[in-house]
């Protein structure tokens, strides 16, 4: 189902009645090309568009710069990061009536970030990222606003 309505959204015909949702699609759904993500590395840093703290010394971060020669975006969770805590990166095309949720990706080892895939950006004003994460063993999750 998540891969279905992962397609259906990409593909701008998602539509559900009742309060947002999120169609989740695995790392695996949403990495290598799948759904028009790319793959990036898992310490990319670019530009800060949003942040949300985590508290506990950790930040996620809405980022953006080029990828694969165009302007992409991604999620980034960084600081006093410990393994386990995870980050991912919703998209929507409907300024957030519904999303796509990216992932999560999970930070492997403390103090190592931890990216998403990427998306390319648009300058339609319905079409917008968010980055959101959990710590590990906090269970608290915390997005950023869309942008």
């Amino acid at each position: 189902m998540a891969t279905g309505a992962a397609v259906a959204l990409a593909s701008g015909g998602l539509a559900l009645a009742g309060p947002a949702t999120a169609a989740h699609a695995t790392a695996a759904q949403c990495t290598n090309g799948a759904n028009g993500f790319d793959s990036i590395p898992y310490n990319k840093s670019g530009t800060n568009a949003r942040t949300v703290s985590m508290g506990y010394g950790v930040t996620v971060r809405l980022q953006y710069g080029t990828v694969n020669g165009a302007q992409q975006g991604w999620a980034r969770i960084d600081g006093t990061t410990v393994a386990g805590d995870r980050v991912w990166m919703d998209w929507t095309q409907n300024s957030g009536s519904t999303w796509l949720q990216c992932g999560p990706f999970t930070v492997q080892s403390n103090g190592s970030p931890n990216t998403s895939a990427a998306k390319r950006t648009s300058s339609s004003s319905s079409y917008q990222f968010r980055a959101c994460g959990n710590l590990a063993g906090v269970g608290e999750t915390r997005c950023t606003t869309w942008w």
